[in-house]
C-alpha cells in the first residue's frame, strides 16, 4: 500500500445509540455508538435521498465528551474507517466531533 494513502471521513450524523463509557485494558476511555445519516445528494444529474447507519467508536477525551451527548443530537464527525478483527463491516473511529 502506498505511503500517501488517505483514510479520512467527514460525516454529519445523529447519535442513534450510545453505549456505556468503558475502559480498555490500558485504562483508556472507550465508547461504542451507532450513527445515522440522512441527506439529499446529487448523483448523475439526479437528486438522491441517502440514508446510512454505521457503527462508530471513540477513545480518550473524545469518548468522554461523546458520552455526555444526547441521543438524537446532530454532529459533524471526523475520523477514519477500520474493520476490526473478524468483523465484516468497517467501523468509524471518531477522532473529533463538533456541532454541525
Amino acid at each position: 500500500m502506498a505511503a500517501a494513502a488517505a483514510n479520512q471521513l467527514l460525516l454529519t450524523a445523529c447519535v442513534a445509540e450510545l453505549g456505556n463509557l468503558r475502559f480498555t485494558p490500558a485504562g483508556v476511555p472507550a465508547l461504542d455508538l451507532k450513527l445515522e445519516h440522512e441527506s439529499k445528494i446529487e448523483e448523475v444529474g439526479a437528486t438522491r435521498q441517502v440514508k446510512a447507519a454505521l457503527k462508530a467508536v471513540a477513545f480518550g477525551a473524545v469518548a468522554e465528551r461523546l458520552a455526555r451527548q444526547a441521543l438524537g443530537s446532530l454532529w459533524r464527525f471526523q475520523g477514519f474507517l477500520a474493520t476490526p478483527g473478524n468483523a465484516k463491516h468497517p467501523v468509524l473511529h471518531i477522532q473529533d466531533f463538533q456541532q454541525d
